[in-house]
């Protein structure tokens, strides 16, 4: 039963959205690659690791990054989706529900281009899009990038295919691993705030 958020609610829900914010800026955090599952465009089930990029608690936001040409753009955009993390020094299992966004263009995607470093914008530069077949293993990116730092010139061709994809969140299902016995609660959100239900782990 869908409930006000009491106390331990609202503890949890703060611990669930600071955990996921120190993820997206610390690389060595458990939560910083995250599992991001949708359907694809057969209707199977597919998911995928992706990097933690940003978030954004107040717009109840997610944000990763990824290839405007990969298949999972397509079947992503508009449509639910869940994410899963771990974080085995808190014992904190995280259930997120949500509804995929593709943002490719845009002053918003120009800043976030433009910050990162040359290096990070080069996988980008690859020459056919996420998941063609190769006669080998190979990176996809032209012999003259392989090793190299790209210039900014050489990055011009690499935006176009660069997008943000967006996860707006909806619910958190928030499972606490604990040997005196552990706690899970579903928490929800629409546009009057957040409510939540207890439930059994």
């Amino acid at each position: 039963m869908t409930m006000a958020m009491d106390d331990a609610m609202t503890a949890a829900l703060d611990t669930a959205w600071r955990l996921l914010a120190e993820a997206a800026i610390d690389r060595h955090s458990p939560m910083h690659t995250l599992v991001v599952a949708g359907i694809d465009e057969a209707g199977l089930p597919d998911a995928r690791t992706m990097v933690l990029r940003a978030v954004d608690r107040a717009a109840r936001t997610l944000r990763f990054h990824t290839d405007a040409r990969s298949s999972k753009c397509a079947a992503l955009d508009g449509a639910r989706v869940s994410v899963l993390a771990y974080h085995p020094g808190e014992a904190i299992q995280l259930r997120i529900a949500g509804r995929a966004r593709i943002i490719t263009t845009g002053p918003e995607v120009d800043r976030v281009w433009a910050a990162s470093t040359p290096f990070a914008r080069r996988i980008y530069l690859v020459t056919a899009a996420p998941g063609t077949a190769l006669p080998a293993p190979a990176s996809g990116l032209p012999a003259w990038a392989e090793g190299h730092r790209p210039t900014e010139t050489e990055l011009v061709p690499a935006r176009a295919n660069f997008a943000m994809l967006y996860i707006d969140v909806a619910a958190i299902d928030w499972l606490h691993l604990a040997h005196g016995g552990h706690r899970r609660a579903r928490l929800s959100s629409n546009d009057a705030g957040w409510s939540g239900a207890w439930l059994v782990p």
